[in-house]
């Protein structure tokens, strides 16, 4: 059974577009056909939205949380390291590393501090535990990073779909902005991939690997090709890992 768990979260973003992260969500659900879809009432802190995520997450069938804002996934990570433990690959398609602490973040924008904060290095209310480790991350497509994310992806050695584990099995993390071109996210930046290429990469992971989740995010609709373009890819991203 296909769950699709629709966040319309958008204030982990310090975007002036972050709003359209709304009608992104409801856009993104709409590309995909699901047994069931459950939309979170994404109003509040974000520690009472990921509360309410936490709460409709289904317990069987495999869910592909939309959202919003790339935080949305906290909650769908925790759930997942809880379930596989050390089995657990998080593999993070981003063009930015998601890898500020609170100490470090110039901005403060939360969504550019959660894939620290499931490492456990976060706002303490949205700390979750257990934790991953460093090495059940794969980064990819990362190619803007702050001076604190390098220092820290480098002391960790976090690298790229190399460092999985033959065993693993794999939760996948795509924001949007890790494509080439797109127009409709908060922070378009140029040199990322194709869709082609993501969608490449993740048939590749999905022939070696047990997929266990999928979230995809930061969709903030402003450009019709975006939308031609996601209405052919989403569909096909969520075929790929369920097969």
């Amino acid at each position: 059974m296909l769950t699709v768990v629709e966040v319309p979260q958008w204030q982990g973003s310090l975007s002036p577009t972050a709003p359209r992260l709304v009608e992104g969500a409801a856009r993104l659900a709409a590309m995909i056909p699901a047994d069931r879809h459950v939309r979170v009432d994404a109003v509040g802190s974000l520690a009472e939205i990921a509360e309410k995520v936490r709460l409709a997450l289904p317990e069987d069938g495999f869910t592909v949380a939309v959202g919003g804002d790339c935080a949305i996934d906290l909650e769908p990570v925790s759930a997942a390291v809880r379930r596989y433990g050390d089995r657990l690959n998080l593999v993070w398609f981003d063009a930015h590393g998601d890898m500020n602490s609170p100490d470090t973040s110039p901005s403060g924008a939360f969504h550019g501090m959660i894939l620290r904060t499931l490492q456990g290095d976060g706002p303490p209310d949205l700390v979750r535990s257990p934790v991953l480790r460093p090495d059940q991350i794969a980064m990819v497509g990362t190619r803007c990073l702050d001076p604190a994310e390098a220092d820290y992806i480098r002391q960790t050695g976090i690298g790229g779909l190399s460092t999985i584990d033959d065993d693993a099995v794999l939760y996948i993390h795509v924001d949007l902005d890790v494509l080439d071109g797109i127009k409709s996210v908060g922070y378009p930046e140029p040199d990322g991939l194709s869709a082609t290429a993501l969608t490449e990469a993740i048939a590749g992971l999905a022939a070696r690997h047990e997929i266990v989740g999928l979230a995809i995010t930061e969709y903030a609709p402003s450009d019709p090709q975006d939308e031609e373009m996601l209405n052919q890819l989403v569909p096909e991203l969520v075929r790929l890992c369920r097969q």
